[in-house]
């Protein structure tokens, strides 16, 4: 493709630069991660699951922030506890069956859609959003040096017995000089 010779050199090599890296990402969202639409829908949708089955899961900064607002509006749809929201769930995250071990021998004990409906959203009835939080954690990834941190449910630290009550703030208080 020529262009007019006119143009200054600088500004021909930044329209072949253009026309060889594509278009610009304007008006997309979400981020890429270095994979296909349907490997990101499917890392996605298994991160969510091992999130609701374990409660709490590692992963590097960037998949933490891609998958926690997919595992809210989940959770949100659960607080309706409908048959259709129910439905809708499943056919969002498909019903993986959860499996523990008793006596050397894999047992299954539920299901993911289970769990999240029966246990997870009774949960956070009374709470209007963010249900997920994200903490960083002081160890990289080795290999790519990528920061990890932790996706955890909100809330799961309450029923292991919390210290419960307010602090009482610091400083001096009530103490007058003068007059």
């Amino acid at each position: 493709m020529g262009l007019p010779a006119c143009l200054s050199l600088s500004v021909q090599a930044t329209v072949e630069l253009t026309e060889r890296l594509g278009n610009m990402r304007h008006r997309i969202a979400g981020r890429q991660l270095s994979r296909t639409s349907e490997h990101r829908l499917a890392m996605r949708r298994n991160m969510v699951s091992s999130l609701f089955e374990h409660e709490t899961i590692s992963t590097t900064i960037q998949k933490a922030k891609e998958v926690k607002p997919f595992a809210e509006k989940l959770i949100t749809l659960a607080r309706k506890g409908t048959l259709a929201s129910r439905r809708r769930a499943i056919a969002i995250l498909n019903d993986r069956a959860i499996y523990t071990e008793e006596d050397g021998k894999m047992v299954k004990t539920g299901s993911v859609i289970g769990k999240l409906f029966s246990e997870i959203a009774p949960r956070y009835l009374d709470r209007p959003g963010g249900y997920t939080r994200i903490i960083k954690l002081a160890k990289r990834r080795l290999g790519d040096n990528g920061q990890l941190v932790l996706l955890q449910l909100v809330g799961q630290e309450d029923s292991s017995g919390s210290k419960g009550g307010k602090k009482k703030p610091k400083g001096r208080k009530g103490k007058k000089t003068g007059n």
